[in-house]
């Protein structure tokens, strides 16, 4: 995954058949509770920090960290004390 610029991503991301690549920016101590989305995401954090819980496991992300997810795949989302801001490429199930 390109991690030098979010136009490099998102180039690599369409190139492995991604529909689309965002960049997505959360508030400083946010919390998502369990949730699930139509389409995969494989991202990576390029700011703060945040904690993802899958399958009752937590992983701490850092910036350069990266996860997947498949779609329909419950989660739980916690950001840091200054927020996180993460690249994201989605593919949508066809």
């Amino acid at each position: 995954m390109n991690i030098h610029s979010f136009e490099a991503f998102e180039t690599d991301a369409r190139a492995a058949g991604f529909d689309e690549a965002l960049v997505r920016q959360w508030a400083p101590d946010s919390v998502i509770d369990t949730h699930s989305h139509p389409f995969d995401a494989n991202a990576v954090v390029t700011q703060g920090e945040m904690w993802l819980t899958c399958d009752g496991r937590t992983r701490h992300l850092l910036p350069g960290d990266t996860f997947t997810l498949t779609h329909g795949t419950p989660h739980d989302e916690r950001y840091g004390p200054q927020g996180a801001t993460y690249w994201v490429a989605r593919r949508n199930p066809r």
